[in-house]
């Protein structure tokens, strides 16, 4: 065993605690260096790069650097590569851009892009929507205004019950909660419900057949298949905006339904928009997902 004496030559803290001291042994020297270089580091990166914030923005550095430059470089680059595609899809023919060919390919893959940066925040980055909200599922073939190329197209760039464009697409849902009693409104929810192939309460379907004849079928149809032509949803089929459960369908009939899509074309946004071929990409993309007519 060492001496005692011996470990006393190693300087204390002064600490103690219970008798045990701490000594006061120096760092290594390689560890003390590799600090001193990554401080000497540390103060030429501020010098060189954008490092110290300052109220309207941060120290430029002697190099002039900015990421956001070299982002906009890169995606220069890329437009400049795609300009020849971009300037067809612009001019193309919407019946023409549904054929496979080349230019559909391209369509479809610029559309990703699109929708992903534009569209993906209401309606999913799977396009799945959201029911919950009202934001549309576009995977299956169910449209409130049409899905061919053309119905697409007009959508995106007019958006839907918006003060941007005249031509947005309107079609409110009124609320019958002013006009019809409570009872009214749950029979006509049951009605629905039985057409829709789902339970329902016999008794209330069939007095509620009568409350949609006289109340909802001027928009739906006598059938419930719904009118295209004002955004009336086919009440028939499994497929719901807002949600099928009569809890839901009381909400919607007693306060109505009246979801806003903004217009998409930079004519409206001005440089936030998208240009034609954009929307003609963005449309093509939408239409292959699965429920393009």
């Amino acid at each position: 065993m060492s001496d005692k004496t011996e470990d006393k030559a190693v300087e204390t803290t002064g600490h103690s605690w219970d008798g045990i001291e701490e000594y006061n042994n120096p760092l290594p020297r390689w560890w003390l260096w590799t600090f001193y270089a990554t401080i000497l580091w540390a103060m030429i990166y501020t010098i060189l790069y954008p490092a110290w914030p300052l109220i309207h923005g941060a120290t430029a550095g002697l190099l002039g650097y900015s990421t956001r430059a070299a982002v906009a470089e890169e995606i220069a680059a890329v437009d400049t590569k795609n300009a020849g595609e971009m300037q067809q899809l612009a001019g193309v023919s919407l019946d023409e851009l549904v054929k496979p060919s080349p230019l559909h390919d391209f369509a479809v893959k610029a559309g990703a892009a699109v929708f992903r940066s534009d569209c993906s925040q209401c309606h999913g980055a799977g396009a799945a929507g959201v029911q919950s909200l009202g934001y549309p599922n576009l995977l299956d073939d169910d449209w409130l205004w049409g899905g061919t190329m053309a119905d697409i197209a007009f959508t995106v760039t007019n958006g839907i019950r918006n003060e941007q464009s005249p031509d947005a697409r309107i079609g409110d849902m009124p609320a019958f909660g002013e006009v019809l009693s409570r009872d009214e409104i749950v029979q006509a929810a049951n009605y629905v419900r039985q057409i829709s192939g789902q339970s329902h309460d016999a008794a209330l379907a069939s007095a509620g057949a009568q409350v949609f004849a006289d109340n909802c079928a001027a928009c739906h149809g006598d059938d419930g298949k719904g009118t295209r032509d004002v955004g009336a949803p086919n009440l028939t089929d499994a497929i719901w905006l807002y949600g099928g459960s009569v809890a839901v369908l009381t909400t919607t009939i007693t306060g109505g339904r009246g979801g806003v899509m903004p217009a998409w074309s930079e004519k409206f946004r001005g440089a936030s928009g998208l240009n034609r071929a954009e929307i003609n990409a963005v449309t093509a993309y939408v239409h292959q997902l699965g429920g393009g007519e």
